[in-house]
């Protein structure tokens, strides 16, 4: 019997939309819906084709924000719903729980992405036993060692002087990543569903970033900017991911997933950690560095993507070639998700082309997408 294989079918997102903007008002199941209608309606699916909805959130409130969202989608009542939290990798990481749940035979259709609301994030509130009063905090730890667990800024400055990656060179990143994003403000379109008639359908954030703002930029730690890293946001992103039968069926092109892999390296430089998952992805692919024709690498610090474009070897004249995180913001549960859609419609009719995905998270976890046209 032949492997079963895994193909994205279709692929959409909304806008990415700093905190407190344009999305500021829509729960993440409002944000969430219209793309899952859109996905179905783009593919030619039926709700009740669907297997499996997976949803990827970092800051929700906890229960199942997958199953609000299946239920506002119109999906049957069958389709149960799993959201995951593995924070900026969640979205990735969706993807290639779909890939195993197709590939095991457990599923002929999944979606699966991420949404994230930072505007209605809930407070968070800790109470020690026996201690007074219960304390608010905005970040959870991420590995048991305070060494371990450094402010997100503060691992980003510690990972430009270990790679001697200057604050010129960062500024200078966020900057062509502004001007790729606001030449492509048309063509990026194709990818968005509005959530509402009152929402702008471009990413918000992107401008023509002058090299003068960049250098005037308050400072957060060290060559660390609010102009080299991106800022909090909300937004969604889902792929719809069938079996090579049902692709087959429907004679939609599609992109296989050829390979996914999270891994985790050393809590104290997350930045750096994609990079043992981008190594290990190609390696087990059998695909050389030089094979991959486009990239998309999350920009929540322009250091984090320099770090893994030079310890990689990746192209960066085929890197975020229509901007990044840095124009865009980082929804934090859907980031990954983000990337994939990007690489969807950059390559869905460039057969043969091969497509690298890559995103670090807090505590050290890095994801690896690679996928084929």
């Amino acid at each position: 019997m032949s492997e079963r294989s895994a193909h994205i079918i279709a692929a959409f997102r909304s806008i990415v939309s700093p905190r407190g903007g344009n999305l500021a008002r829509y729960k993440p199941h409002e944000i969430s819906a219209p793309i899952v209608r859109r996905l179905l309606e783009y593919a030619g699916l039926e709700p009740n084709q669907i297997d499996e909805l997976i949803v990827s959130n970092a800051l929700g409130a906890g229960g199942n924000p997958a199953r609000l969202v299946a239920l506002a989608s119109g999906m049957p009542e069958r389709v149960a719903g799993l959201s995951i939290d593995r924070q900026c990798c969640g979205g990735l990481d969706a993807l290639g729980l779909a890939q195993s749940m197709i590939q095991s035979g457990h599923a002929e259709a999944v979606i699966a992405g991420g949404v994230e609301s930072y505007s209605q994030r809930p407070v968070r509130l800790k109470h020690e036993h026996g201690a007074a009063p219960t304390i608010a905090y905005d970040q959870p730890p991420f590995a048991p060692k305070a060494e371990q667990n450094p402010n997100m800024a503060e691992a980003a400055e510690r990972t430009s002087k270990r790679l001697n990656i200057s604050r010129y060179d960062q500024d200078q990143w966020a900057v062509r990543s502004h001007r790729l994003a606001m030449d492509a403000r048309q063509v990026l379109k194709r990818e968005i569903v509005s959530v509402s008639a009152e929402v702008e359908e471009y990413d918000t954030y992107a401008r023509y970033l002058a090299p003068k703002v960049c250098r005037r930029a308050p400072v957060i730690y060290g060559s660390i900017t609010h102009g080299n890293s991106a800022v909090a946001a909300d937004a969604a992103a889902f792929c719809l991911v069938v079996s090579d039968k049902l692709a087959r069926d429907l004679n939609k092109s599609n992109l296989r997933i050829v390979k996914s892999v999270t891994l985790g390296a050393d809590p104290a430089f997350p930045a750096l950690a994609p990079i043992v998952a981008i190594k290990t992805a190609l390696k087990q692919a059998e695909i050389r560095v030089d094979q991959i024709d486009q990239v998309e690498l999350m920009e929540a610090y322009a250091v984090q993507a320099l770090a893994c474009i030079s310890s990689c070897g990746l192209d960066p004249t085929r890197t975020n070639i229509k901007g990044g995180g840095l124009a865009r913001g980082h929804p934090i549960g859907a980031s990954g998700s983000i990337l994939a859609v990007r690489l969807f419609h950059d390559l869905i009719d460039q057969k043969g082309k091969f497509g690298l995905a890559s995103i670090a998270a807090a505590g050290g976890l890095g994801s690896a997408l690679i996928l084929q046209a």
